[in-house]
């Protein structure tokens, strides 16, 4: 049983990097769970306190990053438009052009929005664009490196 946990642990780490990427997959919830059976599995002796800061780190990267895009595309003034295209531009970039469709696919989608409710001002929907792809870089970077740390002590507890 502690094998299949082990096993199960390294599986909900790996595909906790995929979903810091990947918007329709909860990257470090995964990641953390990873953890959670690591130490389950009885090779991960990690603290109360370790868990207890690594949850809260998880939490916290998990609502920001649900919370960023829209903050920053209100705040470089955009609408709920441009919101909804850069979510929609990010999933349409994903599937049809990967990887790199995933970034450019949230900035297109974001100035499209932002031009569909505002057609008369394109350098403004640049810009929300321009604070729509930068909330995406900065959560998907937040993302991506606290489900690397927790992979990291997820394999650190096999030896």
């Amino acid at each position: 049983m502690d094998t299949l946990l082990l096993i199960l642990a390294i599986l909900c780490g790996l595909v906790g990097m995929i979903g810091s990427i990947v918007p329709v997959l909860p990257g470090p919830p995964l990641s953390f769970i990873g953890l959670l059976l690591a130490r389950w599995s009885g090779y991960g002796n990690f603290s109360d306190r370790f868990l207890l800061v690594w949850g809260i780190v998880t939490l916290a990267v998990t609502v920001a990053d649900n919370f960023l895009p829209v903050w920053m595309t209100k705040k470089g003034g955009g609408s709920r438009m441009a919101v909804r295209g850069s979510l929609a531009g990010l999933l349409v970039g994903m599937v049809f052009f990967p990887p790199f469709g995933l970034i450019l696919g949230a900035f297109v989608g974001a100035f499209l929005g932002e031009l569909y409710h505002d057609s008369r001002d394109a350098s403004k929907a640049f810009r929300v664009a321009f604070y729509s792809f930068v909330a995406f870089l900065v959560g998907t970077g937040a993302k991506l490196i606290v489900s690397a740390v927790l992979l990291f002590y997820i394999v650190r507890s096999l030896f």
